[in-house]
């Protein structure tokens, strides 16, 4: 995701960085081709810098005199837009050597005058094979770009993103029309890169695996932030999904910290095998979750009188020590001999501090941005490295003002509750009814 912290003064190179390195990966592993899950950039308009640093890291790897041995085998112009509606390899004009093939996210979506995407500009200058576009929201046609080396067929389906909500509606309408080769059907390794939701945030906002068409056998996921690269077999319709998650830390959460990879897929026929690939250019980061009642290194903290310069030392300690575990990680992945003199960069470190004092006692915690400003020199990010929360506590349910519905009540103690669902039947018990949505949703 190039251009992500562009203006952070510590970690403003770190998206292209690994970008660059994903493309000497592809080109010394001598891939046939690269696909991308869409979020290339960052930003909808990015700077031209950013653009740079992507276009200059296509035409480095992905040009040369190496014959692209991959055959086109579709109609351009089905799968393909814009003023040179062709697969670039097959252009007389250029010699490319590694095509990549991508569909847009959320971020790089298309917009404003001409609907246009940065990957437009970038296919339009011969360096990037944009397809998976969509027409209609509503009324979806996926047609594949349809390859072949040797005796193995790929049909390569995209479908770039669309609002997490709108899309379901349109799977839920059955508005989705997949098209197929139409001769040896059963030959073709059918591989689907998507860039949606990929768990339920709430009940429509997200693609389930199971409305996708179960003659696929790779779904590769974009748009999902952690590194799950292993493919995972979906048991409903037997096909496998990979998520190889984004190339850098966007945010610091735990599923961020997992270690970056790509992967190398090698197809043969109908079966498939991956290489995971360590990227080693990756900004190290780990984070932490403690609780001060139950941790022992912070054990009678609570009693002390005037307790701040004691706790904010003992945290200290332990942000030292995920520094010191940070810089080893990082080591433990670069090879022997390779850069053996350079220093990790600077980590991300982020602590979780539950500070909800036993009955008694008390944690006077130090301003979190203050606190975080102490590591200085010692981490990427300055501003946030502690995070203080209380314990949640669950709100005891307050007088009723009219008895629930026989059957509700158990409902309630359920792990996932289907809101609307539950309304209904509350309102139905009564002798109300809600407003249907439809009429008032906007178009």
């Amino acid at each position: 995701m190039s251009a992500m912290k562009e203006r952070d003064p510590i970690r403003k190179d770190d998206s292209w960085r690994t970008f660059d390195e994903i493309m000497e990966m592809a080109k010394k592993e001598d891939v046939d081709m690269v696909l991308l899950g869409g979020d290339l950039f960052h930003d909808n308009k990015p700077s031209r810098k950013s653009m740079y640093q992507v276009m200059r890291t296509l035409r480095r790897n992905c040009l040369g005199m190496k014959p692209c041995e991959l055959e086109f085998l579709s109609d351009a112009n089905e799968v393909f837009e814009g003023a040179f509606p062709h697969v670039n390899y097959e252009d007389p004009d250029i010699n490319i050597s590694i095509p990549v093939f991508s569909i847009h996210g959320n971020h790089d979506d298309p917009s404003g005058d001409g609907h246009f995407c940065s990957l437009d500009l970038l296919q339009v200058a011969g360096l990037v094979n944009y397809f998976g576009r969509i027409a209609e929201a509503d009324n979806i046609e996926a047609k594949p770009v349809l390859l072949q080396k040797g005796q193995t067929k790929l049909a390569l389906y995209g479908l770039s993103n669309v609002r997490d909500e709108r899309m379901f509606r349109t799977f839920r309408d059955h508005k989705v029309k997949w098209f197929r080769p139409n001769v040896q059907q059963t030959d073709w390794f059918n591989l689907l890169t998507v860039h949606q939701n990929h768990h339920a945030h709430t009940a429509t906002s997200y693609l389930p695996e199971n409305v996708l068409p179960d003659f696929m056998d790779l779904v590769v996921w974009g748009h999902e932030h952690e590194c799950l690269i292993d493919p995972s077999q979906n048991p409903e319709t037997g096909f496998h999904v990979m998520q190889p998650g984004s190339s850098v830390a966007t945010s610091l959460v735990a599923g961020e910290a997992v270690p970056k990879h790509v992967a190398v897929v090698s197809i043969t026929g109908k079966d498939f095998k991956i290489k995971k690939l360590p990227l080693k250019t990756v900004r190290p980061f780990v984070t932490k979750d403690i609780v001060l009642a139950t941790d022992k290194r912070f054990k009678g903290v609570d009693k002390m009188k005037d307790n701040r310069q004691e706790l904010t030392k003992r945290l200290m300690k332990v942000v030292d020590e995920m520094i010191e575990q940070a810089n080893a990680d990082w080591l433990a992945i670069q090879d022997e001999g390779e850069d053996a003199e350079e220093a990790p960069p600077l980590p991300l470190i982020r602590l979780k501090v539950e500070y909800t004092a036993p009955e008694g006692g008390q944690y006077d915690c130090e301003n979190p941005q203050r606190f975080s400003n102490r590591f200085v020199g010692k981490v990427a990010n300055t501003n946030d490295v502690v995070y203080f929360h209380r314990k949640k506590t669950t709100a005891s349910r307050g007088k009723q003002t009219a008895e629930l519905p026989e059957g509700i009540d158990e409902n309630l103690g359920l792990d996932t509750v289907k809101v609307e669902a539950l309304v209904q039947e509350f309102l139905a018990a009564q002798s109300l009814k809600i407003l249907p949505q439809a009429p008032f949703a906007m178009q």
